[in-house]
C-alpha cells in the first residue's frame, strides 16, 4: 500500500495528480468526438499548431495560453482557406499547416537564449510544475467542456454521421463544427503545460479509442474514456516516481498501452467465439450422423 500512497505525499505530486486528472477529463470528453468523427489527424495538427504561438509568447513575454490560442486560430483559418480556395482535400491542407506551423514554432524557439530547455518544456510539458493557478484554469476548462458537450450533444451527434444528416435534422453543421474545433483547441491549449504539446495527443485520442473498444453507446464511451484518462494520469505519476522517468510521457503513453492490451484481449475473445461457432455445426453434424446410423 505504501508503494501506491508514497508518490502522492508531496504537495507538487498532488498538484500534478489533480491537474493531470482535470486535463484528462476535458481531453477525454472532447477526444471522444475526435475519435467518433475521424478527426484524429486534425487533432494532431492542432496539437502541433499551437507551438508557434507558445514560442512567440516566450520571446515577447506575454501569456503562453493566449499565444497558443492565437496560433490555433491562425491554423484553423489557414486550413479553411486552403480547402476553399483549392481543389485539395482537407487532409492536404491539414498536412501543409501541420508541418509549416511546427517548423515555424521550432524556428522561433531557436531564437530564445535557452533553446533546449524551452523546446523540451513546450513539447513535453512539466507535470510536476503544475501550479495552483494552472489547476484553477484546468477546472474552468473542464466545466466549460462538460457544459458545452451537454448543451450541444444532439448537434454534435448528428454531425458525427455527416453534414447532410445534421442539416436535414434542422441543425447548423458549420456552427457545430466550429464549436467542436473551438473545444478541441481550448482543451489542447489548457493542457499543454501539464503534458506538453506532443504528448497531449496521447490523452486526447488514447482513452476514447480504448473506451470505444469496450463500449458501444456514446455516453458510456465518454464515461469510460474519462475513467481511463484519470487512471492513466494517476498510474503514470506513480510509475514515474518509482522508476524515475518522465511523468508527462508516462501519463500520455499509458492509454496507448491500454489500447493495445484491450485490442489483443478482444481479438483473442473474438477468435474463441469464432472457433466455438465453427465447432458447434460439426458436433451437430456428428450427432445427426450417429442417429441415422442407429
Amino acid at each position: 500500500m505504501d508503494w501506491l500512497i508514497e508518490p502522492f505525499e508531496l504537495a507538487f505530486q498532488q498538484r500534478a495528480l489533480l491537474g493531470g486528472a482535470l486535463a484528462s477529463v476535458s481531453l477525454s470528453l472532447v477526444g471522444t468526438w475526435v475519435v467518433v468523427r475521424g478527426m484524429s489527424f486534425l487533432g494532431d495538427a492542432l496539437v502541433h499548431g499551437v507551438i508557434p504561438g507558445i514560442a512567440l509568447a516566450v520571446l515577447l513575454d506575454f501569456n503562453v495560453l493566449l499565444g497558443a490560442a492565437l496560433a490555433a486560430g491562425v491554423m484553423i483559418a489557414g486550413i479553411n482557406l486552403v480547402h476553399r480556395q483549392t481543389t485539395f482535400t482537407e487532409d492536404t491542407s491539414i498536412g501543409l499547416l501541420f508541418v509549416g506551423m511546427l517548423a515555424l514554432g521550432v524556428i522561433l524557439i531557436s531564437r530564445t537564449a535557452s533553446f533546449q530547455g524551452s523546446l523540451t518544456g513546450i513539447l513535453f510539458g512539466d507535470a510536476l510544475g503544475v501550479t495552483a493557478g494552472d489547476i484553477v484554469a484546468l477546472a474552468v476548462v473542464a466545466v466549460v467542456t462538460l457544459a458545452s458537450i451537454l448543451a450541444f450533444y444532439r448537434p454534435f451527434l448528428a454531425l458525427s454521421f455527416n453534414d447532410q444528416k445534421a442539416q436535414l435534422l434542422g441543425f447548423r453543421p458549420r456552427l457545430s463544427h466550429g464549436l467542436m474545433l473551438a473545444l478541441i483547441t481550448l482543451t489542447i491549449v489548457a493542457s499543454f503545460q501539464t503534458v506538453g504539446t506532443l504528448l497531449v495527443f496521447g490523452l486526447l485520442v488514447g482513452p476514447p479509442a480504448t473506451a470505444a473498444l469496450l463500449a458501444r453507446r456514446l455516453p458510456t464511451i465518454m464515461v469510460t474514456s474519462v475513467a481511463i484518462g484519470v487512471f492513466s494520469v494517476a498510474a503514470g505519476l506513480m510509475l514515474s516516481y518509482h522508476f524515475n522517468v518522465s511523468g508527462s510521457a508516462t501519463m500520455a503513453g499509458l492509454p496507448i498501452v491500454l489500447f493495445f492490451l484491450v485490442l489483443a484481449f478482444r481479438s483473442a475473445l473474438d477468435s474463441r467465439k469464432r472457433n466455438r461457432a465453427a465447432v458447434a455445426p460439426d458436433v451437430a453434424t456428428e450427432a445427426s450422423s450417429a442417429r441415422v446410423g442407429d
